[in-house]
């Protein structure tokens, strides 16, 4: 190297503005938001809802509180109502309404029937009866009023709930097997280990993160949390002499710079796992990117630093010992969901039913809790694919069961349409949105049943309002990302660009966009109607809608 091409890389290096990394560029904030975290602990805004906001009205709550604070309350302003795709990107006081959407955290996806009945009843009297399963496990009210949050949250307190860190720059739920603990196919139940995260997780040092961390934990060999796609994630493993335990993923997510979780290679046993967590997280909070919000996420971090010296940092300078070498679980790609009946561990039964597009009233949830509580039952789950499962159901109650969740249209044999089909909020709701979503997604769903009944082929679907990617269209057989398009006659409409045979996993990728191919909105069904069609006729003996989109010339997808 010449002493001048030298000096020119050391002139760049000087020159590369700071990152916002605590312990590299210091503290200083290098935005309005990172301005906001510091000037006061992010949580005492609870206390004004309280004392002031819910007494004076949405008027009296001042831009700095309603966002960003509001989020570690859980909470956001919806979008208002028929404000079409052409509004979104503008300020929040042309969009927001002055409602809320609200994000209970059910961590590991853990609802008792008194928790659900209680959600239930603050649906019905101060949400307009909706309930939307997330596929974080969460549930999400609309319409909420600021003046009847104190009083919703002291209903969720009750029964233990909390909307406490359900959005904001802090660790968000933890997605967990939602069968831990009593499934047949278990590795390991990581169930204390996330309710000791979970007794952690609002302490003030995780309080002021780069953005948003998410973690997925899961014991279970069907590896039922996307844990490729997750900031960190812990799925569990055999190691040949230290037993049951985790291999660790770090740096995975989707959005616009979507990337998959790597593994550090490392054997975590259970009882290290949440030190573990809590130092991934340290690492994030000091060397975590957070001058621009659009970087602001681990996997860049770990991107640049590449997962070995990952290990390295949270070995030498953050856990203070060194982890052993773990063996790599072999990936399930396939069957991670829990639809339909299943026998535990005990003996005893599963019931998992998907309501389309995890949409339920809350009049609908007390009657699911009250139909579980007259079988004896206790306990529900909600999963990371917008289901909800019925745990402990003897062996003699299996069927008439499962025939009286259906008569309140909750379905354990959902068609392969239905079962895969994930939607964002869309228009309806979400600021950020460019396209309605739900009630083209039901269209889609009742067209494919009218059209095809069911297949012997899984197939996902996900409709996203935009390129943020919360119904996950990257890894979906049919994804779809939200945009404003041009139509025959020039004028800008509602469409979708296509991403086709995205998945996780071995051989994992992200999907691929046909050149210039973008669908309307008006025309959705009948493109992914041609689709299925045309895999109907050109696929080969026991070939899945997967494998054949693999390999399908471009005619056949357009």
């Amino acid at each position: 190297m010449t002493s001048a091409t030298a000096k020119t890389r050391e002139v760049k290096a000087r020159s590369k503005k700071p990152e916002g990394q605590w312990l590299i560029d210091g503290t200083a904030p290098l935005n309005h938001d990172e301005e906001l975290k510091q000037l006061e602990p992010v949580m005492a805004v609870k206390q004004r809802v309280i004392d002031i906001y819910s007494k004076q009205g949405f008027a009296s709550i001042p831009p700095e509180d309603l966002a960003p604070r509001f989020k570690w309350l859980g909470m956001y302003t919806q979008r208002k109502q028929n404000l079409g795709g052409e509004f979104t990107g503008q300020d929040n006081s042309v969009l927001q309404d002055e409602y809320f959407m609200m994000r209970i955290r059910f961590d590991g996806g853990q609802c008792t029937t008194e928790q659900a009945k209680v959600v239930g009843e603050i649906s019905r009297d101060w949400a307009r009866s909706t309930v939307d399963l997330t596929d974080r496990q969460n549930i999400q009210l609309h319409w909420v009023a600021i003046e009847d949050v104190p009083a919703i949250w002291d209903r969720l307190e009750s029964v233990g709930l909390n909307t406490w860190d359900a959005c904001g720059d802090v660790p968000r739920v933890v997605l967990g097997s939602p069968v831990a603990g009593i499934a047949k196919d278990e590795i390991i139940d990581a169930t204390p280990a996330i309710r000791r995260i979970h007794e952690i997780v609002t302490d003030d040092e995780f309080q002021n993160l780069p953005r948003k961390f998410k973690t997925a934990i899961s014991g279970n060999a069907r590896q039922d949390v996307v844990h490729e796609i997750n900031d960190l994630a812990f799925i569990g493993v055999e190691h040949p002499e230290l037993g049951p335990g985790f291999e660790c993923f770090v740096g995975g997510g989707l959005s616009t710079n979507p990337m998959l979780a790597q593994s550090l290679g490392a054997f975590v046993t259970l009882e290290q796992v949440p030190e573990v967590w809590a130092n991934v997280v340290r690492i994030f909070r000091d060397y975590g990117y957070r001058r621009l919000r659009n970087r602001a996420r681990l996997k860049f971090l770990v991107a640049e630093w590449g997962v070995q010296k990952f290990r390295e940092i949270l070995e030498k300078e953050y856990l203070g010992y060194k982890l052993p070498d773990g063996p790599k679980a072999p990936s399930n790609l396939v069957d991670r969901d829990h639809i339909g009946v299943h026998e535990q561990k005990d003996g005893n039964f599963y019931i998992g039913v998907k309501p389309t597009l995890g949409h339920m009233s809350g009049e609908q949830l007390i009657a699911a809790a009250e139909l579980a509580e007259s079988y004896g039952l206790t306990s529900l789950r909600f999963t990371p694919f917008k289901e909800l499962l019925f745990l402990d159901v003897r062996e003699e109650d299996v069927v008439q069961l499962t025939a009286d969740l259906g008569n309140m249209g909750l379905y354990s044999k959902p068609s392969e349409f239905r079962r895969g089909l994930l939607s964002c909020t869309g228009l309806e709701y979400c600021k950020l949105a460019h396209v309605t979503t739900k009630s083209r997604a039901i269209e889609l769903a009742d067209e494919l049943e009218e059209r095809f009944g069911d297949l012997d082929s899984p197939v996902s679907i996900s409709l996203n309002g935009c390129p943020n990617a919360c119904a996950r269209h990257h890894i979906s057989d049919i994804g779809l990302k939200g945009q404003m398009v041009v139509n025959s006659e020039g004028e800008k409409v509602e469409g979708f660009q296509v991403h086709l045979g995205g998945t996780i996993g071995d051989g994992a990728n992200f999907g691929r966009k046909l050149r210039g191919h973008k669908v309307l909105s008006s025309e959705l069904t009948d493109y992914v109607t041609r689709v299925v069609q045309n895999y109907v006729d050109q696929r080969e003996e026991g070939e899945i809608f997967r494998d054949w989109l693999q390999r399908a010339d471009e005619e056949a997808l357009r």
